[in-house]
């Protein structure tokens, strides 16, 4: 009798480790080649009043963090600081353990001052994500949002929405975890931008440019994948964001970055994931084990990262000490 319901436990312990995850299919777009529209320079828009950004929005990139996926609940939202945005050849400062302390307690006090008391040294986990990002062409009003028939005026182009993962650990378990998603992605320097900006003729309500994007680090390849396999359209992400931020309005050269592909350098076995949510980990556990396993797919300083984008160029920046 007890061996039985240790064996009906030891297998239900197994299912709960190894269950494979919920994956969503992409969503349906309108593809277009970029023959199908114009090109214009970022420069000739206005800088956004909002930056906007989209989490796991790609199967793959799901998979390799272990996200369980809700139909039913928005995507991650966040914002990102304005002062993040830079542009090709930049140099990108690498964050100090007193840079991710200091953030952490602007935000969270309490965190703060435990984290400084718990970890003498926090390496920022530095990490890359190519997005293809989007730009709003004019203002759109909540109402415009809710009329099923709407069609966004849009551009596109090619960015980097680099994340010191140690700050974005820090939301893990709690109501601001995204937020903290979103402080981890501003600091300055962490939104390199391509300078060119693509705008479909003839748009769609579900238009994008089904292009390749692509991650060089060091010239090694790290991320490739097609946008077409996003599994929202980007206005399904307005309308998402729209939800989460009713208030705010968006206004003409507003941003919205949609999410990367699989290939991150913060990619954790499911394993892992659900085996320290059944332990209970806490926030503080949690980044102590990832600052003591293999650092070595973060970015470091004097590394050289590039992301392209087929046929909408690319940016480069370097990270500096």
């Amino acid at each position: 009798m007890i061996v039985g319901i240790l064996l009906v436990g030891l297998l239900a312990l197994l299912y709960y480790l190894f269950r494979p995850l919920s994956i969503p299919t992409p969503a349906v777009f309108t593809c277009h080649t970029l023959e199908e529209g114009s090109f214009m320079h970022r420069d000739s828009l206005p800088l956004p009043s909002n930056i906007y950004g989209m989490g796991l929005t790609y199967s793959k990139h799901l998979e390799e963090t272990a996200a369980e996926f809700d139909p039913d609940a928005l995507p991650p939202i966040f914002r990102k600081k304005l002062h993040s945005i830079t542009g090709p050849g930049s140099k990108v400062s690498y964050p100090s353990t007193s840079d991710i302390i200091q953030e952490t307690r602007a935000f969270d006090p309490q965190a703060g001052d435990k984290l400084s008391a718990e970890f003498e040294e926090i390496s920022a986990l530095l990490d890359y994500e190519v997005e293809l990002g989007v730009i709003l062409l004019e203002d759109i009003s909540a109402t415009q949002l809710k009329d099923e028939a709407f069609i966004p005026s849009l551009g596109f182009f090619v960015s980097n929405d680099l994340s010191a993962r140690s700050l974005g650990l820090m939301g893990e378990g709690t109501d601001s975890r995204y937020e903290f998603w979103g402080l981890s992605k501003s600091f300055p320097g962490f939104l390199p931008l391509a300078q060119q900006i693509w705008i479909p003729h003839q748009p769609k309500s579900n238009s994008i440019p089904c292009i390749k994007l692509e991650t060089y680090v060091n010239g090694e390849l790290r991320q490739s994948e097609s946008t077409d396999n996003m599994i929202y359209t980007p206005l399904e992400m307005l309308r998402f964001i729209q939800k989460k931020y009713p208030d705010t309005s968006f206004q003409k050269g507003d941003m919205v970055l949609t999410g990367t592909p699989g290939g991150v350098a913060i990619a954790t076995p499911r394993v892992l994931v659900r085996l320290s949510n059944l332990l209970g980990f806490d926030r503080y556990r949690k980044l102590g084990v990832k600052l003591g396993g293999d650092q070595s797919a973060f970015l470091k300083a004097g590394d050289r990262v590039e992301v392209k984008g087929e046929g909408l160029g690319s940016v480069m920046v370097e990270i500096t000490e």
